[in-house]
């Protein structure tokens, strides 16, 4: 495709007509809704943006095409936005300038929707190329805001209201040849805005200055009083969207910059108070998020506690479903209808994780979308929480009232008391549990209300006693409320209703995990129930069924490796996985059934498991080799080439998770399955992907590989140990430390299994020589596999401990510990180095909990200090702290190597150096000392 001015001069560039009536009548066909194959139109467009100028050619369309319809620049326009994401950084500056030049009049155009994807078009640009090289946007924005033409206005805030959501820093920072930043022009124009007569400009001009309350500006900050006069002047806007926003704004605020709204927090609360009831129900849900957000900045409770006695019952009122809620339509539902595909929620899988790590707690999902409801819901758990028992002289007798009420019109009323008791079921306790045995009594029968959201509402409510619940079993009348509550609970997992299923099982998954080792003597009752669930279910509540069985293993452990346990459960799960392809989504969350829990994957090769049926045994006994080699298979996807097309990364992460599973469960009978396999070549190449979740969950695979079978990684330690040591040394460390902790994980298990006890397993079955080869002893194996890494992984691990503010806790306390194990490895490579990490080694030390990988970590301490005594002088006191934080010791060897390095330092410090050290120390830690025998 050329054109008749070339592509060298922006200003000459004109497309050829036939070049254009072609992409014209593509773009038509694509958007015509009888069109034939879309596929083939696109890939027709496709061979067009082969061609340098084709983006010129969209731009053209989009700005200046006569004759055409809106529709179809529109559709030129959004492909234009698409391309340039993928062709700018090849894309000839002349084309560039030309596509530039033709936008910045469209702000002005006549027809809105033009306008609008004008705006989306330059955001694109900025966000890709900043703005430093497009000086005459910034000047036609400015010139558009000062004009008094409404459409340039509208077009130009349309633009800047997307930069400012999209990259907002890049207005507030420095550009050469700027005399001041681009938002110190901005800003003001924006508040003026705030009092158009035009309700798109002050929706637009509102939206842009509440993206900056977080990055505060200078300019915002200066204006924060104008700001402010700006929000109280919205605040009784006649467009809802703009009271949106006013309450958005008061909501952030008083996230990150509560102190600016002190002075007016009286007048905010009773705004709120009274937007909370507004018509608009987009308006009262962003108002009831104040409260929340209130709350969780800790704030002084007095300032809202006068207030109480009347948001309680704004709060309650807007708990009762609205008549369009769309779990009303969806309660109705029969249970035996298939799921439609459009009705099952994408399976998300979390990547595999090793260590501690803050999780949001998914349950409470008591409807399907956010909305008034569930923000009243869980604003008054926040109050709750807040002020205590405070609240229940306000809510209780509003609560009773609603659960009194009779009649069907009423069952609205009725479930929204029940959702307000599991609401306050945490934060009111103490208040509530004289009267719990009482107000459980009250719910059991709720649980076969003739209002299946009821009956569901119920199941929730009462899984928010479970604690409680469990803790009455120690005396006979709770032992049998236990009882009841299980047996009710499992009743409505066979409820008829979709919604009471996904409910009961929820409710009966948080039971279990608070019962425990309560439900063994039950266990054939439950498995009846859930085993007859998996014959009902339609696809998306099998899911939750599945992790039911789950839970239900972790609860009650070996338990329910038990044949007749065991005869009850598997036939149905393995009859349920026969049924599907191992291409098909329902799969995955059979198979995190089948391998998340240790106690399952064993009993899939648990001799006692073996029936009399010699075909059925083969076939249970086959389930965890087909889980291998189903997982295996779909891993090598990782690779597009072998896959023949994009790689689905949720199945990939999901298979890696898998496969963990089956080696943590398994152990080492997961060798003979990997020595079949091409596994290890796979989990390098996923090691080496560019998506974070895939290597997340390939280190968290490699390191529990290197616990059960390290001997087939052996081959390719050194490239394992190399991109491992790549994901600690990167300047996105923050964004992919869920990354770097598995990999600080696995290489640590690595220079375990490989430096210390490299003897044990490097003996390789040699058949030219009838027998074994030894290939290294332990001390060589250091040598050649540890050593030209150690420094590398020391040097990225020291940064980590020396600045860890930001990082996930769980990444400062692997990389304490892989230090220590690669000090305990290769001592003589990292002692002489130890004066520059010891303090905060040492302060991350102190705050690990006892178990076998700070025993690991503290002999590596050990092995140090025995190589540089001299090396810990300087930060003995943290030492001692460190050590002090065990609160036993359980291994008597190393106890003996702690007794003997504080020994060697007592009588290494001379003149009354090792006395003024431990003067040093708070009497706690000397107290703990004691028993080191110093």
């Amino acid at each position: 495709m050329a054109s008749s001015g070339g592509v060298g001069e922006a200003a000459t560039w004109k497309p050829q007509e036939e070049g254009l009536r072609e992409i014209c009548g593509l773009l038509e066909q694509q958007m015509a809704p009888t069109s034939g194959d879309k596929s083939m139109i696109w890939q027709r467009l496709q061979h067009y943006s082969q061609f340098p100028d084709f983006n010129n050619y969209l731009a053209f369309i989009f700005a200046r095409a006569e004759g055409i319809s809106v529709e179809v620049r529109q559709a030129a326009g959004l492909l234009l936005k698409n391309n340039l994401r993928s062709a700018f950084e090849t894309m000839p500056p002349a084309n560039q300038q030309y596509i530039k030049s033709e936008l910045l009049p469209c702000m002005g155009a006549a027809d809105r929707h033009i306008r609008s994807t004008a705006g989306t078009i330059i955001s694109t640009f900025v966000q890709i190329g900043g703005v430093a090289g497009w000086s005459e946007l910034l000047h036609a924005l400015v010139k558009c805001l000062d004009s008094n033409d409404v459409n340039h206005m509208e077009g130009a805030m349309d633009a800047l209201s997307k930069i400012c959501e999209d990259v907002p820093q890049l207005l507030d920072s420095d550009i050469s040849g700027l005399p001041e930043r681009p938002i110190n022009a901005f800003l003001p124009r924006f508040l003026q805005l705030f009092q158009s007569p035009h309700t798109a400009l002050r929706k637009l001009s509102l939206s842009s200055v509440n993206q900056y309350i977080m990055l505060m500006p200078r300019v915002l900050h200066l204006s924060m009083d104008k700001y402010l006069q700006g929000l109280f002047l919205l605040a009784n806007d006649p467009a809802p969207e703009v009271r949106k926003l006013v309450c958005a704004a008061f909501v952030q605020l008083i996230e990150v910059r509560s102190a600016v709204l002190e002075p007016h927090l009286r007048n905010v609360i009773e705004y709120m108070l009274l937007v909370n009831k507004d018509t608009d129900d987009e308006v009262a849900l962003e108002a009831c998020e104040f409260w929340s957000a209130y709350c969780e900045a800790e704030l002084p409770p007095e300032n809202l506690r006068e207030f109480l006695p009347r948001l309680i019952p704004i709060l309650l009122s807007n708990m009762a479903y609205a008549d369009d809620d769309e779990s009303l339509v969806e309660a109705e539902e029969d249970g035996s209808l298939p799921d439609r595909d459009q009705d099952l929620k994408p399976h998300f899988h979390s990547s595999r994780f090793h260590g501690s790590e803050d999780v949001e707690d998914e349950d409470d999902d008591i409807v399907n979308v956010w909305n008034l409801r569930k923000c009243s819901a869980a604003a008054l758990d926040f109050l709750s929480n807040v002020f205590g028992d405070e609240i229940l002289p306000t809510l209780m007798p509003i609560v009773q009232s609603k659960l009194s009420a009779t009649g069907d019109e009423a069952w609205k009323d009725r479930e929204a008391a029940v959702l307000a008791l599991g609401a306050i079921g945490e934060g009111c306790i103490n208040g509530l549990y004289p009267h719990l045995s009482e107000i459980i009594a009250f719910l059991i029968p709720l649980l076969d209300d003739k209002f299946p959201l009821i009956r569901s509402i119920s199941c929730w409510t009462l899984s928010r006693f479970s604690k409680y619940i469990v803790q009455g079993t120690a005396h006979q009348e709770g032992h049998d409320q236990f009882d009841k509550i299980l047996m009710g609970l499992l009743r409505r997992i066979l409820d008829d209703n979709k919604r009471v299923q996904e409910a009961a099982c929820s409710a009966f998954a948080t039971l279990e995990e608070e019962a425990a080792e309560e439900l063994a003597p039950r266990l054939n009752i439950i498995l009846q129930h859930l085993m007859l669930a998996f014959g009902k279910y339609q696809r998306r509540n099998l899911r939750i069924v599945y992790d039911a069985l789950g839970t239900l293993a972790d609860a009650v452990g070996g338990e329910l490796n038990q044949p007749a346990y065991l005869e009850i459960l598997m036939p149905p799960l393995i009859a349920k996985w026969q049924q599907l392809s191992n291409s098909d989504k329902d799969l995955f969350p059979l198979l995190e059934c089948f391998t998340s829990i240790a106690q399952l994957a064993k009993a899939l090769t648990h001799v006692s498991f073996l029936s009399s049926d010699i075909a059925t045994n083969t076939r249970i006994l086959g389930t965890g080799y087909r889980i291998f080699t189903v997982c295996s298979a779909s891993v090598s996807e990782v690779d597009p080439v072998s896959a023949g097309a994009q790689y689905d990364k949720e199945f990939i992460v999901c298979c890696l998770d898998l496969l963990s599973g089956l080696a943590e469960g398994l152990g080492s009978g997961i060798e003979s399955l990997v020595s079949q396999s091409n596994l290890r070549d796979l989990l390098l190449q996923c090691c080496n992907d560019d998506a974070y979740d895939v290597r997340q969950s390939s280190f968290a695979l490699l390191g529990d590989l290197a616990r059960v079978c390290p001997v087939h990684l052996h081959s390719r330690l050194a490239e394992f140990l190399d991109v491992s040591a790549k994901q600690l040394n990167t300047p996105k460390l923050k964004e992919t430390v869920s990354v770097a902790n598995n990999a600080c994980w696995a290489i640590g298990e690595l220079a375990m299994k490989f430096g210390l006890f490299g003897h044990a397993f490097m003996l390789l079955p040699q058949p030219e020589n009838n027998g074994y080869l030894e290939i290294c002893s332990a001390e060589q194996c250091v040598r050649k596999e540890m050593s030209p890494i150690v420094m590398t992984v020391i040097s990225c691990l020291v940064p980590i401990l020396q600045r860890p503010e930001g990082l996930n806790k769980s990444l400062i306390e692997n990389s304490a510990i892989t230090l220590g194990r690669l000090a305990w490895v290769c001592p003589e490579l990292v002692s002489p180095h130890m004066e520059h990490f010891m303090q905060p080694w040492c302060i991350a030390l102190s705050m690990i909990r006892d178990d076998i990988e700070k025993e690991d970590a503290f002999r590596g301490l050990c092995a140090m200090v025995r190589a540089n005594p001299s090396g810990a002088l300087n930060s003995l006191v943290f030492m001692c702290k460190a050590i002090a934080s065990w609160h036993e010791i359980r291994s008597e060897d190393l106890h003996n190597e702690v007794c003997q390095v504080l020994n060697g330092y007592k009588q290494m410090l001379k003149n009354g150096a090792w006395e003024q050290c431990i003067s040093a120390l708070e009497p706690p830690v000397k107290d703990k000392l004691l028993k080191y025998q110093v």
